[in-house]
């Protein structure tokens, strides 16, 4: 049956249909136009100003199941939508793909070799721009679930993909195997760090002290106001996922950019208390 426009969203120009899978991902590029309704993201009003209309745009473009639509021919922004820049030499990919569950990825850039965090989907749009801007060296998996097409995107750019061996089923192809839990230099200033837990295999990678891309196993809650770890969500074993990232606290981010949910931006000794508060809960359930 053809997805119809959700009777929940705001009325006007801008819906979201009912196929929506409840990935969050609208959510995290429209913040203020889009929320959670009835387990499914709605409008809940319309874009009015330049910005929100290019927020509008993203929605559209991270959507991995193209729900997100307008009742007529909206003209696209003439500005850049994705990749979209959030700190220094570091974005987010969009063209979430719906066999990651529209999980986020990342793009950095690098004088030695860029890398990509996890997988968009294949957009020729996303192949432009980062061949326009030196290619992919290393494609970095978090783990199992947020692979996508990794592999089209290691064949277009000669890149060596990394991944952990627990979860290398996912990615036969991967160049490169990371081992146990110990922590290992993918290049100058970036680290394999694993943390079993939400899967066998998951791992997070560090980049210069100051940014965390945690996969699933860590992110960022706008209604708790603070760091949480999904409970529902964990494949693999919760008291291994406490003890990751209990042992993660020794380790200086300021930025936490996660595959599922909102990222953060905090004082490197505030991310640190806050995650092993969250440890410390973690223990006590």
């Amino acid at each position: 049956m053809k997805p119809l426009r959700n009777t929940d969203s705001a009325p006007g120009e801008w819906y979201i249909d009912t196929a929506c899978i409840n990935c969050g991902a609208s959510r995290h590029v429209a913040p203020g136009l889009i929320a959670e309704r009835n387990d499914k993201s709605v409008f809940i009003r319309q874009p009015v100003t330049p910005e929100e209309q290019l927020s509008a745009w993203r929605a559209v473009l991270i959507c991995p199941t193209a729900s997100v639509r307008s009742e007529t021919k909206q003209p696209r922004p003439s500005a850049a939508i994705f990749p979209q820049q959030i700190t220094a030499d570091v974005w987010r990919c969009g063209f979430n793909a719906r066999s990651s569950f529209g999980a986020h990825s990342y793009f950095v850039a690098r004088p030695d070799g860029n890398l990509l965090i996890d997988s968009p989907r294949y957009a020729a749009e996303l192949v432009k721009w980062f061949d326009a801007s030196g290619g992919i060296a290393h494609i970095l998996l978090s783990h199992c679930d947020d692979v996508a097409d990794a592999d089209k995107y290691a064949r277009q750019f000669g890149a060596r993909v990394w991944i952990h061996r627990e979860d290398r089923s996912a990615a036969p192809y991967a160049t490169d195997l990371l081992n146990d839990e110990s922590t290992r230099t993918i290049a100058r200033g970036v680290r394999a760090i694993p943390v079993p837990g939400h899967t066998r295999g998951s791992v997070v990678y560090l980049l210069e002290d100051r940014v965390l891309f945690s996969g699933d196993s860590l992110a960022w809650s706008p209604r708790e106001q603070d760091l949480v770890a999904f409970r529902d969500a964990c494949w693999y074993s919760w008291t291994e996922l406490t003890e990751s990232l209990g042992k993660l606290a020794a380790y200086r981010f300021e930025w936490l950019l996660p595959g599922h949910g909102w990222f953060a931006h905090l004082p490197a000794h505030e991310m640190t208390a806050r995650l092993l508060a969250l440890v410390a809960r973690m223990r006590s359930r």
